[in-house]
């Protein structure tokens, strides 16, 4: 499947489960879909359709609304008070949903509030509903969790228990042969350019191009931009795609750059897996996700450049405020650095009486 065939699928994937979600939810929620379509991708909608279900729920379980969510409408929306959101938030520290019982932390709780907030905001603004009720609720105060990310000893000890598969059990090593050479390679390209998981997975053979050590990718919102490797990615690149050269498996109309043991494009699921296998063995009390390697890049990158928005371009982050957990995370290698930049007296000159 080409890069843009497994976008589409996924696009696809996406609209049919919005599709299905609609008609648990009230039918103004569609009307609502249709008007921010083209602001917005079909994951985050198909994310607001799973929070406002909950939303919903809490409306008529709750509150006593309406005798189901497909009945709430426009005027029972307009009735819903700053007092009943901010009871939606208690609610979130323990609730039931479909007989399963299910919590929220602090993000999650922002996330939520934040989707009711668009909700109302968007029906606000085309005169549907007279207040805006959500805007006088206030966000939860999230509290910044520490940064996780490998030091430089271990990024080396991940890469050699890749490339050597010392410390794993007979039967993870039987697997390690067949993929050590792609899982290597995946590895130092999260490492060496921060990819997200996403663009990784969504990568093609033909977006790599060594002449110039760069490849392609399609970022968030389906915008494509151009990001640049070392030679240590490129040789581990090489290495895989020669790989791939002589394996007779491999389908000829096959694109994609990652694949798993069937020949077919690695799944987001199989990249965590592995990231997660080989960081448990050499962090065994760091828990690593890919996301967590993008940090590690985004703070290594910050301080070698000391420009958080080189750091923030690379990345691909819209919002610079977003990169700045990368400044965070060294702080203390910068207070350390400057504790004598400042001197209150000068020394005295031994040369002068």
């Amino acid at each position: 499947m080409s890069e843009k065939g497994y976008y589409q699928d996924r696009n696809v994937k996406n609209l049919r489960r919005i599709e299905a979600l609609l008609q648990e939810l009230p039918p103004f929620v569609e009307e609502y879909f249709i008007g921010i379509e083209n602001q917005t991708s079909t994951l985050t909608r198909l994310n607001y359709a799973y929070d406002l279900r909950i939303f919903f729920d809490f409306l008529v379980c709750k509150r006593r609304f309406s005798d189901s969510v497909p009945h709430l409408t426009l005027s029972d929306l307009e009735k819903v008070s700053a007092t009943d959101i901010e009871k939606f938030l208690s609610y979130l520290n323990h609730y039931e949903y479909n007989g399963s019982l299910n919590s929220c932390n602090e993000r999650a709780k922002a996330r939520k509030l934040s989707t009711v907030r668009a909700l109302f905001k968007y029906f606000f603004s085309k005169d549907k509903i007279s207040v805006d009720n959500a805007a006088k609720v206030s966000m939860p105060k999230i509290h910044e969790k520490e940064i996780i990310r490998l030091e430089i000893n271990e990024v080396v000890d991940l890469l050699n228990c890749a490339d050597s598969g010392v410390g794993m059990t007979n039967h993870q090593r039987a697997f390690h042969e067949k993929t050590k050479i792609r899982d290597v390679a995946i590895l130092v390209l999260f490492l060496g350019t921060g990819i997200r998981i996403s663009e990784l997975v969504g990568l093609n053979n033909e977006d790599i191009d060594f002449s110039t050590n760069s490849f392609r990718v399609t970022r968030k919102g389906g915008n494509q931009t151009i990001l640049y490797f070392s030679e240590e990615v490129s040789q581990a690149l090489q290495k895989y795609l020669a790989e791939k050269a002589e394996n007779p498996d491999i389908p000829h109309d096959e694109h994609a750059l990652f694949l798993s043991l069937k020949t077919q494009r690695i799944s987001i699921r199989a990249v965590e897996n592995l990231v997660k296998k080989y960081s448990r063995i050499v962090t065994p009390l760091k828990k690593i996700s890919p996301h967590k390697l993008r940090s590690t890049y985004g703070t290594q990158l910050y301080r070698e450049t000391h420009d958080i928005y080189v750091v923030a371009d690379v990345l691909g982050h819209k919002d610079v405020n977003t990169t700045r957990k990368h400044y965070a995370a060294i702080s203390e290698d910068i207070r350390r650095s400057v504790a004598g930049k400042v001197r209150l007296r000068e020394e005295p000159d031994p040369d002068k009486p």
